[in-house]
Order: C-alpha cells, then structure tokens, then sequence
C-alpha cells in the first residue's frame, strides 16, 4: 500500500504521525530507525489495537530528528498538541492524595491532590498515599494531637480551641514560639518516616485519658494506635537508607503490558500503581511513553529503580531524575516483586480486560455498521434536567471507543425560558458546538440526545446554522423511565434492535450515565438555591459572605451543624449568632 513511500523513510531516529482518511492525526510514535519502525506497520500481520489503527491509516508523515532523545521530546510535544485518539490508552490517570504540611501564615497539615507537580513550587508534601481513606484519618489524627490552626480566617481573639489547649492562639499575640518550632519538629519527623512520634504520642494520650477515668476518649486513642501500627506494619521492607524511590516492574504478553509502580517513601513500601494497556507500537516504546506521563503528573522522586532494557539513559535526561538498574541486594529483590506482580496482574486481569473489550468494542461496531458511519470512536449525549421549571441545566457526557470519556464531560447551566425542551437543546447544542470550533476541539462522530423527534430537531438546526455535518440519533424511554427506542435523526426511523443484545445494554449504560450525571449536576445546583435563599434572610449577608458560606458549607443540613464558633470564622459574632438561631429553627 505505501511501499513507495516507505522506500524514501530514511534510517534516522525521528517522530511518525499517523493520519486517517481526513488527513487527522490518529497516533504519534518514535523510532530509532523510523523506516524500520514504519515498514513493521505494514509488513507484518497485525492483531488487537495495531491492527485497528493500520486498517484505519490512509497516510503518515514524520519528521526526522537528531538523536532518539529529540524523537521522544517531539513525540511528547506532538501527543500533546493533536491529541491521538490511539495514544489515549496511556493517558488517562488520576491524581494521587498525599500529605501537605504548610507553615504559613500558620502550620497546617491537609490532604492535597495535584495533577502536576513540580519541584519549584516547593511545596512539602509527603506521599502519595494510594490510601486515601488512611492519607486523610493520619490528618485528621495530627490535628488532634497537635495544637494545629483549626479555623479558618484571623478571628479578632482567641477561639474555644485555645481554651481547651487544641491551639497556640495564632490570631493573637500569645503565641508561644517556642512550642510552634517543637511542635513543626514533630510533626515533619514522623511525615519523614520516624514512627516512634506518632505512635509515642498516642500511647501518653490513652494514658493520660485513664488517669482522668474518660476510658472512652482513651478506648478512641487505643483504636488509632492500633489503626496506625497496622498501616506501618504493612509498609515495611528491607531498605533503610530512608531514600523516596519509585520501583517500576512491567511484564508483557499476548499484546498486552502490565505495569506496577511501588512507591518507597522514607524505607516503607507505601502502595503503588497498576495498570493494564494494549500495545500499539513497541513494547519499549510504549513504557517510555507511560513513564513520561505518569511522572508528568506526579511527584518525582530522587531515585527509580528500571530493569536493564528500559531506556534508563534518555529517562533520566528528561525527567532529571536518577534511572538505577539493580544487580543485588535488597534492590534487586524490590525489581523482582514488581515484576513478579505485574505478570499476576496480567495473568489474572487478562481474560477479564479481553471479555470487556469484546462485549463493549463489539456493540460499538454494531452501532457504527447500523448507523451506516465510516467509523465511530466518539459519541457525545446530552441530557436536560429541571425541577417545576427551576433550576434547568443540561449535561454532555462523551464516550470513546465505547468507554466514558470523564475528562470531556460538561455542565451547562440553561439561559433559555424554563420548560422549554425544544430551545433548552438548541441552547445547550450551540454552546458546546460553537466552542468546539473556536477552539477547535475534537468533533464528535455521533451524537445522542435524550428524547425523540422534536429534540433531535432541535440539535440538527443547530448543526446545520453551524455548517456542522454529524449524525444525529435519539434516545427514547418508556413510561417506565427505561431505554426503549433508538431514533434515526436522518430518517426519523426506530432502529430494530434485540432487547437482550450487547448493543442494547451499551446504549443503557450511555443513557443511564448521562442522566446520572445531569441529575447529579441538578442537585447541586438545587441544593446551592436552597441554601442561597436562606441566608437571604439574614441581615449582614451580602453576596461575598454568602459565596463564602456556600463554598465552605455547599448545603443547609451540613450549615445546621456548625457552631457559632465556626461561623464566626466567616461572619461577625452578631450575625454568626443570628445565622445560628434561624437554622435551628428552620426546616429543611
């Protein structure tokens, strides 16, 4: 097919882009030798996602580059910039809690989350924690054991929790330096792994609760030293030069790579990453990208223990980080446990991953061959929401290659008059399709909106004043609020499909995701007018206040709990007091 163009590729590292029959790039790679790496694409049989991808090439480009350091930097950059729908298999990721002390202005732990991490900003932060739920009980823990800031905001005076010794008074001029510095002390040794801290602490706590006979604030400190000496029981493994490392293993068969990432913080075995992924290119190549990614998003650590066929060498070139490949010791065993975890995860996850894809790509495939599309790797649906005419919204759900695409989802609060179906679609329609052309997002090769003919209507009108050329389909329920009838928005024909098939059940879930996630957005946005309308009724209130009080609060209930000390933190005293008063009375 491109045996002419493949003989003037020359033997030179460099960057191939993949295009489909539109001239849109559909997968980045880089090569060593890019007229070996391209040749390979279509010499060979191909199976699973490669062979997806070469049946849907109709021409590649690349650009030559200086060394394969460049072709990885240009790989990078390009990714970035178009987008491929076949490089999205390494992409999606989500971001790890770790533990963040802040000094200033007050010291305060919490539990943070960051998609990019970078050295400069200098942030302490100690992780990650896979845990969540244990990332945020060590916080909480911390600030009952420690006089930590517990308020927000600069009260004008010391609050309850200076009294009951639960605060240094840092809003005042009584603060005691001394115990500030012994208490950060503290507190950053056992974040830097020294255990005995914590542990200590907690065991005088339990004490000092049984000499006052409160056995129930002591049974409480038991059960969280209990708690935290199972979590570093766990962790524990024989290094001990207190060195954050990361340790990559990966282990690939039948077209596919298992990767597992143990995090070492401070000599303890914290949790780790896993992951599952079909190979496209190279097996090599496609962990380079992976490595790149991950730590893009990331903390970095000061070293990360490979195996010897890993590109250590350029890794280490972009990342500034130290590539170690073990040869002995308690290292190497490290390696081997990863590895030996990534080949069970695949052994155990395989038949699992390959049955998922066959039931979701298939019904995909199904709709495309019904539908009479040239392909179908996005779906975009909407759906609209409102209660009694108030509060109208719609939602976008997206889903590539028949999974949720999350990152894409969207949320439109409506302008239009309330209970209006027909010109809430066109709204909604409009928005997300003129910015998607201004910005010149990704187009949708199908799009499904929740309801029948008059909506399917209102979204083509739209497409067309947008000289927009894409299939229109709609969803319809029966009067038992359940998927029922797929609309042809070309013929406006019910599409004949089996009840009991795959498809069925795949264009269920894509409803059923898309109302969730609307009527999800709905109560939010109902939830945030009740509590508006309340504090309309307190004098004091204005717009600032209110946007603080819904921020920190985000409902009436969870306000009702609060004290007056804590609202104070916001409001003045007088209208903390009023506040409080006209919620104990009030019903939700």
């Amino acid at each position: 097919m491109f045996k002419d163009k493949l003989s003037l590729v020359p033997n030179l590292p460099g960057s191939y882009q993949m295009r489909n029959k539109d001239g849109l790039i559909i997968y980045v790679g880089k090569a060593k030798n890019l007229h070996r790496r391209l040749s390979s694409y279509f010499n060979r049989t191909q199976t699973g996602k490669t062979k997806m991808m070469v049946e849907e090439i109709a021409d590649f480009t690349y650009i030559v580059a200086g060394s394969e350091l460049e072709a990885f930097v240009l790989e990078l950059n390009l990714i970035k910039q178009y987008n491929p729908k076949y490089n999205i298999l390494l992409k999606d990721d989500k971001s790890y809690p770790y533990i963040e002390y802040i000094s200033k202005p007050y010291p305060k732990v919490k539990v943070s989350r960051y998609l990019n991490i970078k050295k400069k900003d200098n942030k302490k932060l100690f992780g990650p924690y896979p845990n969540a739920y244990a990332a945020r009980r060590i916080v909480n823990l911390l600030n009952r054991l420690y006089p930590l800031k517990k308020c927000d905001g600069k009260p004008k005076d010391v609050c309850l929790y200076y009294h009951i010794n639960e605060c240094l008074g840092y809003c005042s001029q009584k603060l005691d330096k001394n115990k500030l510095e012994a208490m950060e002390k503290e507190i950053l040794s056992f974040l830097n792994g020294n255990d005995k801290i914590l542990t200590n602490r907690l065991e005088v706590k339990m004490q000092e609760y049984s000499q006052v006979l409160n056995f129930e604030m002591a049974l409480e400190m038991k059960k969280e030293l209990d708690y935290i000496k199972i979590v570093l029981a766990k962790q524990k493994v024989e290094l001990h030069d207190l060195v954050n490392r990361d340790v990559i293993g990966y282990y690939f068969d039948k077209g596919y790579i298992s990767m597992q990432i143990f995090f070492v913080r401070n000599g303890k075995l914290v949790g780790g990453k896993t992951d599952i992924f079909p190979v496209i290119s190279e097996a090599v190549d496609d962990i380079d990208y992976y490595i790149m990614n991950f730590y893009s998003r990331h903390e970095i650590p000061k070293e990360i223990l490979i195996s010897s066929d890993l590109n250590g060498d350029i890794l280490s070139d972009l990342l500034k980080v130290k590539f170690v490949i073990p040869t002995r010791g308690p290292k190497k065993k490290l390696l081997e446990m990863a590895i030996m975890n990534s080949k069970i995860n695949l052994e155990n996850e395989l038949e699992l991953i390959k049955k998922d894809e066959y039931l979701t790509e298939n019904a995909n495939e199904e709709l495309r061959s019904i539908l009479g599309l040239a392909s179908l790797y996005r779906i975009d649906l909407f759906d609209n929401s409102n209660l009694f005419g108030n509060f109208s919204v719609s939602g976008m759900v997206v889903f590539k290659n028949g999974r949720p695409s999350k990152n894409d989802y969207r949320k439109f609060k409506i302008q239009v008059d309330k209970n209006d179906d027909y010109n809430t679609m066109k709204e909604v329609i409009y928005r997300r399709y003129y910015r998607m052309l201004v910005d010149s997002e990704e187009k949708p090769d199908l799009i499904i909106v929740d309801g029948g003919i008059n909506q399917i209507n209102a979204c083509k009108e739209v497409l067309n004043d947008l000289n927009l050329d894409i299939m229109v389909c709609g969803l319809r329920k029966n009067d038992h609020h359940r998927t029922n009838d797929l609309i042809r928005g070309d013929t406006y024909m019910e599409v004949n499909i089996d009840k009991t098939s795959n498809l069925f059940h795949y264009l269920t879930r894509m409803q059923d995701e898309v109302h969730r996630f609307t009527i999800n957005y709905h109560r939010t946005i109902r939830s945030k007018g009740s509590i508006s309308s309340v504090l309309d009724n307190i004098s004091g209130i204005g717009n600032v206040r209110k946007k603080e009080l819904i921020k920190k609060y985000g409902s009436v209930a969870k306000m009702k709990q609060a004290s007056i000390i804590e609202l104070q933190t916001i409001l003045p005293l007088d209208v903390a007091k009023n506040l409080f008063d006209f919620l104990k009375d009030f019903k939700s």
